[in-house]
């Protein structure tokens, strides 16, 4: 570890000045441009229950996620925004892995970048320690708002207990109080660290968000070997590049990651014998994820379990809409489960089915 901490070190003395890179400007009749300014708000936070680290983060650029986040499992999230440097990133990791505590990491990085006025930086390590900078305010503060002019965007930054939130080219500091406001809310509630970090977007958003508008979202969350097969540390990698309601779009797709879950969770309840319970999860689902066909699959398993074979034929329909694939007589397919083998006379069922061939791609 000493000699880790000696590596880390040397290496940020010895940062090259990155000053002379140009900032952002919003005018596409400008030449000034840097494909790496990040304006942007983003929350990064922890779940002490279970040991998940988190990062939502929102912005009017294309492909948010694709930098100004760096994470490791069982270690720290930093976010680097606004004139996004990965050198915060990769060497503050390298620093926090040996063990430095944040404040210390943030101090080091801060003073060896000579255009740290252009950066917004946040770091929440496993310990839920935290620091953040924005540039143009004193380093340290828990909370700092930008004195600005009429027609100056606001930034800023706000941590609290095992999370910060940090903003830049926003409408007003309300944008940063919504996710505080809400991260902090949601403690105790049952709802996992990826659901709290959505949530809190959402508020965000809704607090004002970017003066340019929405463009793309970005959420990932990690845990030491939390990654399938246990070979990464990254248990959730969500991305929405270009959306006009990004951060809709990223709830859609976390709802869709854990609709497998969902639906095995209402079975067993339904299984139980709580029929119109597993059934009512089941409908909350569809209302969340109605273009996604296997919700109406679960929904005509409960509804012929319940005898309700009009209401299991219609939901049948609309899988197969959806995914005509779906009337393959073969593996997977509607025809091969058990579970609608007393639909299977019904002229209806006959009916559904008849679009395979139809449907049924080249070479299959």
């Amino acid at each position: 570890m000493f000699r880790r901490s000696i590596l880390a070190t040397a290496l940020v003395l010895t940062a090259p000045s990155i000053a002379s890179a140009q900032d952002y400007v919003d005018d596409p009749t400008s030449s000034h441009y840097d494909p790496d300014w990040l304006g942007t708000y983003s929350i990064i936070g922890r779940d002490p229950g279970t040991g998940e680290l988190g990062i939502a983060v929102a912005s009017r650029v294309l492909a948010v996620g694709r930098n100004g986040s760096t994470f490791k499992g069982g270690v720290a999230v930093i976010v680097h925004q606004a004139a996004s440097d990965p050198y915060y990133g990769q060497i503050g990791m390298e620093m926090l892995d040996a063990g430095l505590a944040p404040q210390e990491v943030m101090g080091r990085l801060v003073r060896s970048d000579l255009a740290s006025e252009r950066r917004q930086v946040a770091i929440l390590d496993n310990e839920g320690r935290t620091a953040a900078f924005t540039g143009g305010g004193p380093l340290g503060l828990e909370e700092y708002s930008h004195p600005r002019g009429p027609n100056e965007p606001w930034k800023g930054h706000k941590c609290g207990v095992d999370y910060c939130a940090q903003a830049n080219t926003m409408m007003g500091p309300e944008v940063v109080e919504s996710l505080a406001r809400s991260f902090e809310s949601t403690t105790g509630s049952g709802k996992s660290l990826a659901e709290r970090l959505v949530d809190a977007m959402d508020a965000g958003n809704a607090g004002g968000a970017d003066v340019r508008g929405q463009q793309s979202a970005a959420l990932f969350i990690v845990k030491k070997l939390a990654g399938a097969g246990g070979y990464s540390d990254v248990a959730e990698d969500l991305r929405v590049n270009d959306h006009p309601r990004p951060i809709m779009e990223l709830r859609r797709l976390l709802t869709l990651r854990q609709s497998g879950q969902l639906i095995a969770d209402a079975n067993r309840i339904f299984e139980r014998g709580q029929r119109e319970e597993g059934l009512r999860l089941l409908l909350e689902l569809r209302d969340r994820i109605p273009e996604y066909d296997r919700i109406w699959i679960a929904l005509a398993g409960a509804y012929t379990r319940m005898g309700r074979r009009a209401d299991a034929l219609a939901a049948i329909a609309r899988a197969v809409e959806l995914n005509p694939y779906n009337a393959r007589p073969m593996s997977g397919g509607l025809p091969m489960i058990d579970t609608f083998e007393s639909l299977r006379s019904d002229p209806e069922w006959t009916r559904i089915m008849s679009v395979w061939p139809l449907a049924r791609p080249a070479g299959v």
